[in-house]
């Protein structure tokens, strides 16, 4: 165990531990990391209610919204109502190199902010359009389906930037301006639909998995509250690869595995590709926000379908 070790004035423990079975990394390589790239990363979770995935020695990842109580005072937070658990949750602010050191101190991988600033709720500043191919060594999908996506945002007058998610798919983030949560999340809808358009034997906004068939899923539902893995952020994935940005005519030639806790830091030494790569921040169009509106919300329109399979299953199931 190290002791007296500290960085950006946070006490370090423990840092020659593994980081979880598999990371081929240790807890001082993820204190490293994040320290060496937080002017890149912070700029992505600053003022954002942010969630991480931590990992405790020996157990498997975990979710943290709600800070714990032992969050040191300087770290900022934020009280909103989560509606999938129906309570009050605190959500960290990282807006600074400290609150990231702590937050890898207390062995936090990955770092999901929402699509929101807290002062602005009901702004979101990016559209995200998740590309998730049908299984783990289809990488070369989700980039053929980030090209189809980008076609319909050029189809729509739109630019947007990608990376890898650090898993088996893509996310392409674009920057908006002048727009509420609802109209948002309605042209992300619009923006899949055009998409899948272009190549439905390949795309699909099928949001049931079993309806898929194999296609990639092109996932619309990252609206509202929801929150995506930043730039630059660490994966509990085995060699702890990290969600990278890429530029679009350099997509086609690389790998999920190409960026990792060992490798991207040296990759970000001269620049913040993920700032140089993003549009300015866009205005939408009222008849695309018309058209989005007219199509129904994924989780919504599978929870319903799901309800309506069942009853069918029902009904079919011979009497005992």
């Amino acid at each position: 165990m190290a002791g007296g070790e500290e960085r950006a004035g946070v006490p370090l423990s423990n840092l020659d531990q593994p980081l979880f079975d598999g990371a081929e990394a240790t807890k001082r390589d993820l204190v490293d990391y994040l320290d060496t790239i937080a002017d890149r990363l912070v700029p992505e979770l600053a003022g954002r209610p942010l969630s991480v995935i931590r990992v405790h020695r020996g157990g498997e990842p975990f979710m943290q919204k709600n800070v714990p109580k032992y969050t040191p005072p300087w770290v900022r937070t934020v009280t909103l109502w989560a509606e999938s658990s129906k309570r009050q949750v605190s959500y960290a602010l990282c807006d600074d190199r400290r609150t990231l050191v702590w937050f890898a101190n207390q062995r936090a991988v990955e770092y999901h902010p929402t699509l929101m600033l807290a002062e602005e709720l009901d702004r979101p500043t990016h559209l995200v359009l998740d590309l998730d191919p049908p299984s783990g060594d289809t990488f070369e999908m989700a980039v053929r389906a980030a090209h189809l996506v980008r076609q319909a945002l050029a189809d729509s007058g739109l630019e947007g930037a990608v990376k890898t998610s650090g898993a088996k798919g893509v996310h392409v983030f674009v920057p908006i301006t002048g727009v509420g949560t609802e109209d948002a999340a309605a042209v992300t809808r619009a923006i899949a639909a055009r998409a899948e358009r272009l190549d439905p034997s390949f795309a699909t906004t099928a949001f049931i998995r079993e309806d898929r068939e194999g296609k990639v899923f092109i996932d619309s539902t990252r609206a509202g509250g929801a929150t995506v893995v930043a730039a630059y952020s660490p994966r509990t994935r085995p060699g702890t690869p990290v969600s990278f940005p890429v530029a679009w005519d350099e997509l086609d030639n690389v790998g999920p595995r190409d960026f990792t806790l060992r490798t991207a830091g040296q990759l970000i030494a001269e620049g913040d590709p993920w700032a140089r790569l993003m549009p300015a921040p866009q205005r939408l169009a009222a008849e695309l926000i018309e058209e989005g509106h007219g199509i129904p919300i994924a989780r919504v329109q599978a929870m319903h379908e799901g309800k309506r399979r069942a009853r069918a299953r029902r009904e079919q199931a011979p009497e005992s």
